[in-house]
């Protein structure tokens, strides 16, 4: 028997122009490196017996995980709404939205507010779906915002907001 796990919750379907362009570009980069792959893997088939073949069941499981990628993509792509608009109110926090924070320690933190298909930590951008973006939504400059985070209640001011890069 095996374990029933409830279905994960539908992320918001909103993206940015530039992160819809990269789910896109790896889709097509996908499809290259497929034909790749597939041209390997009938190259090991040939090599004769398959149950002792690395090199088929190395290319056999990266065919697998290309294909469920490309499977994703292609579900998701359609279902995306691209956000190429400015809020009206550029001073409050949206989709989308450069955001300077600062905690209690005096330390600055800048996040970028997008959809959950293009977060990356490492860039700062952080899905509107975290709880930290959800607590800064629709607040403005000077806003206190307390977040609920694993290791606590912190709260941060929000020192500046931008619908471009803050340098």
């Amino acid at each position: 028997m095996g374990r029933y796990r409830p279905p994960q919750p539908k992320s918001s379907p909103y993206i940015t122009p530039e992160g819809y362009e990269t789910l896109q570009s790896e889709l097509d980069g996908l499809w290259v490196l497929r034909r790749e792959v597939t041209t390997a893997l009938s190259a090991a088939a040939a090599e004769g017996d398959r149950s002792e073949n690395a090199e088929y069941i190395y290319r056999k499981k990266q065919l697998r995980e290309i294909d469920r990628r490309i499977r994703y993509l292609q579900k998701r792509l359609p279902d995306l709404k691209i956000v190429r608009d400015k809020p009206s109110d550029l001073s409050a926090v949206f989709f989308g939205a450069w955001v300077r924070l600062e905690d209690e320690d005096s330390n600055e933190i800048i996040y970028r507010i997008v959809g959950p298909d293009e977060f990356d930590v490492k860039k700062g951008f952080i899905s509107m779906d975290s709880p930290v973006a959800r607590a800064l939504m629709k607040k403005s400059i000077d806003d206190e915002v307390t977040v609920k985070l694993p290791e606590g209640e912190k709260i941060f001011y929000i020192v500046d907001v931008s619908y471009e890069p803050i340098k």
